[in-house]
């Protein structure tokens, strides 16, 4: 899949997560990674205010994205990097990166 490709598919993923239809998110995660995949990380649980697509990159054998997710309250920096799995690509893993509302506080 070229970056270009992998963008069209996380772009429809995050605008999930921005419709708060958090069903259709998880279904584009690795099952047997999810209950893990949120420990430690800050997520949205539900529709955020705004988001805004930061990068969409390929790193290796994977693909990556970082979106950062104004909830009201506090923004989230959220990358997600992106597995193949039996020819269809999964997030298979979360981390948080500082947004630059944390950066100049």
């Amino acid at each position: 899949m070229s970056v270009e490709e992998f963008r069209i598919l996380y772009t429809q993923h995050v605008g999930y997560v921005a419709d708060g239809d958090m069903k259709a998110a998880l279904a584009d995660m690795v099952r047997e990674n999810i209950p893990q995949v949120f420990e430690g990380v800050d997520s949205p649980r539900e529709a955020p205010k705004s988001f805004e697509i930061k990068d969409v990159r390929a790193e290796g054998d994977l693909m990556v994205g970082e979106t950062v997710y104004d909830m009201g309250d506090r923004t989230i920096g959220l990358r997600s990097i992106w597995e193949l799995h039996d020819g269809r690509w999964l997030a298979a893993k979360l981390e948080n990166f500082p947004t630059e509302t944390e950066a100049n506080a």
